[in-house]
C-alpha cells in the first residue's frame, strides 16, 4: 500500500488493506468463536445426558398410598431433583411394561409379581457425581419404607472419567487456539501498518511525540477490532440459527447467557489484540533508525 498522508483530524487515512485486515481478523475470531461454542455446547450436551440417567427408589411391599405421597413430597423438596422428572411406577404398571417387552408367553408362566413400587427420578447435572449419588442413596436407605436405591454406577463413572479427559483436552486446544489467534492477528496488523512506517518515522522526525504519533493508529485499531468482532459474531449467530433450523432439539441445549458472554469476550479480545499489536508495531518503527525503515 502506498504511503499515507494525515487526514484533516490528524489521523491516517483508510486504505484498502485495512479491509483485508478486518476480514482476516474476523475469520480468526470466527474460528476461535466456533471453538468456544463447541466447548459450551459440549458442556451442555454432557449435562443433558447426565440428567437423563435414572435414579430408582424401590419401596417395600407394605408401603401404603399415604406413605408414598409423603415420600413424593419429601423428594419434591430435594435440591438435587431435576424439575418434572419424578415418576411413580406401581408394581402392576411395571409388570405391564415387562409384558410389552417379553410378550404374553412370559406371563403364562403364572409367576408371582416379583416387582416393587418405585419412585423414578433424575438429578440435576451438578449432583451427577459418584460421591453425591452415594450420599443420596445412603440418605434414602434410612427411610423405613425404602427397600433400596439404584442408579447406573458404571455409566456415571464413565461420564466422570471422560469428562475429566475432555476438560484437559479442551484446555490444551484452547491455549493452542488462543496462541494461533494472537500470532495471526498480530501479523495481520503488522502487515497493515507496514506501508505506514515512513509516515510514522517522518512524524517523529518532525518533532511529534510518540504518544501523539500512536494515538490515531490506536483509535483506528479500536474501530478495526470492533468491526472484525462484529462480523465474526454475526457469522456465529447465523451458524447458531442455521443449526437450530436443522436440529430443533439443540434449542433446549443452548444457553444464550453463556453465548452472550462468549460474544462479549470475542469483542473485547478482538479490540484488545488490535490495540496491543498496533501499539507494539508503531513503537517498533519509532525505535528504528531512519536507514532501517527503508
Amino acid at each position: 500500500m502506498a504511503s499515507q498522508t494525515n487526514s484533516s483530524n490528524g489521523g491516517p487515512k483508510s486504505k484498502p488493506n485495512y479491509f483485508y485486515a478486518i476480514g482476516s481478523v474476523a475469520m480468526v475470531l470466527f474460528v476461535l468463536g466456533l471453538f468456544g461454542m463447541f466447548i459450551l455446547q459440549s458442556r451442555q450436551l454432557v449435562d443433558y445426558f447426565k440428567e437423563k440417567i435414572n435414579v430408582m427408589i424401590e419401596l417395600k411391599d407394605a408401603t401404603d398410598s399415604e406413605q408414598i405421597e409423603q415420600l413424593q413430597a419429601q423428594l419434591q423438596k430435594a435440591p438435587y431433583l431435576k424439575a418434572g422428572s419424578m415418576k411413580y411406577i406401581s408394581k402392576e404398571d411395571a409388570l405391564d411394561l415387562l409384558r410389552e417387552d417379553f410378550g404374553e408367553e412370559f406371563m403364562k408362566l403364572n409367576l408371582p409379581n416379583p416387582l416393587h413400587d418405585i419412585l423414578l427420578f433424575n438429578v440435576n447435572s451438578d449432583y451427577m457425581r459418584t460421591d453425591s449419588l452415594d450420599l443420596i442413596r445412603s440418605v434414602w436407605r434410612l427411610e423405613p419404607t425404602v427397600s433400596d436405591v439404584y442408579y447406573q454406577e458404571q455409566v456415571v463413572d464413565l461420564l466422570e472419567n471422560n469428562l475429566r479427559r475432555i476438560s484437559w483436552m479442551a484446555l490444551g486446544f484452547g491455549v493452542f487456539f488462543l496462541f494461533i489467534a494472537f500470532v495471526l492477528i498480530h501479523n495481520t496488523i503488522r502487515l497493515a501498518l507496514y506501508a505506514n512506517r515512513m509516515l510514522i518515522k517522518n512524524m517523529e522526525l518532525a518533532g511529534a511525540s510518540w504518544a501523539f504519533i500512536s494515538r490515531p493508529f490506536i483509535w483506528k485499531s479500536v474501530r478495526l477490532g470492533a468491526w472484525s468482532s462484529i462480523i465474526a459474531i454475526a457469522m456465529l449467530t447465523a451458524i447458531l440459527f442455521w443449526l437450530q433450523e436443522k436440529f430443533p432439539d439443540l434449542r433446549e441445549l443452548q444457553d444464550w447467557s453463556l453465548i452472550s458472554i462468549l460474544f462479549g469476550g470475542l469483542l473485547l479480545f478482538g479490540i484488545a489484540i488490535n490495540i496491543g499489536s498496533t501499539y507494539f508495531t508503531v513503537n517498533k518503527y519509532l525505535k528504528m533508525r531512519i536507514d532501517e525503515v527503508y
